[in-house]
């Protein structure tokens, strides 16, 4: 099976639902919404004058998001149909955005540039048949000194949805619908793999990444998940046995 195919035209079909979305709620982010959340804006820091790369971008809200907060900002996606309405947005906002169609591995063997800041977040690393191959694309394309920001979904949830934790060299693939509010009933395939806390650190720290701060949160910004009830001021929360489900970590790390 060609998984990049697969993914990716799942990708270019969620698009086009997601753009219509009260989820992604574009109209609002036209007006001047910042798409980021208090957890990586309080890990990133200042970006100003900074060159960040974001991984898996999608179709671009948090990348010009940073752009908008004064980074030189270059996003890459598989989706085609991503990049494409990212590169609109941009156009419309007139902000100047960098967006690269490609596989995030593919690029990293073909990337010559280096950047100050390399992020990526929320639902990115299941969609990586080779962890170490991506943590050698965010140290090669980091300055010495430059600053790797991961924000992710924390598989302990899940291992309670019945998926696996450990690494495995075969993916899980399934038909689902995608995960804003106004999915149909459409089914597409997804390919995933589980990759574990561990094993996505010891990957950076393989290729030079000192791990500087590992947080993990009870919370999630996203009301993406079954069973999220939401807490004023806090966002959501999974509850099992009365005790909160841990649902996002952070990686934050510096290229030596």
């Amino acid at each position: 099976m060609d998984y990049l195919a697969v993914n990716k035209d799942t990708w270019n079909k969620r698009t086009k639902i997601h753009l219509n979305s009260k989820f992604y709620d574009v109209e609002k982010f036209l007006a001047g919404g910042c798409s980021l959340n208090a957890v990586e804006l309080a890990q990133v820091g200042d970006v100003k004058g900074m060159r960040l790369l974001h991984l898996q971008c999608h179709f671009g809200q948090d990348t010009l998001s940073w752009a908008r907060l004064g980074a030189d900002v270059t996003g890459v996606d598989l989706s085609s149909e991503a990049i494409k309405e990212a590169e609109l947005l941009a156009k419309k906002l007139n902000i100047e955005a960098n967006f690269i169609c490609d596989d995030v591995l593919a690029f990293g063997e073909n990337n010559h540039e280096k950047y100050d800041i390399v992020y990526t977040s929320y639902g990115v690393l299941c969609w990586l048949a080779d962890i170490d191959a991506w943590a050698k694309t965010v140290s090669d394309a980091l300055v010495d000194g430059g600053q790797f920001n991961l924000v992710e979904f924390h598989p302990f949830n899940d291992v309670l949805s019945g998926y696996a934790y450990f690494p495995s060299s075969e993916p899980d693939i399934e038909e689902e619908p995608t995960y804003t509010e106004n999915a149909t009933d459409e089914q597409s395939t997804v390919v995933t793999w589980p990759h574990s806390m561990s094993e996505v650190m010891n990957a950076l720290i393989r290729q030079g990444i000192s791990i500087e701060s590992f947080n993990e949160f009870a919370y999630s910004p996203y009301n993406c998940f079954e069973g999220l009830e939401e807490v004023a001021g806090k966002g959501f929360q999974l509850m099992r046995n009365g005790q909160q489900v841990p649902l996002l970590y952070s990686i934050k790390g510096v290229k030596l």
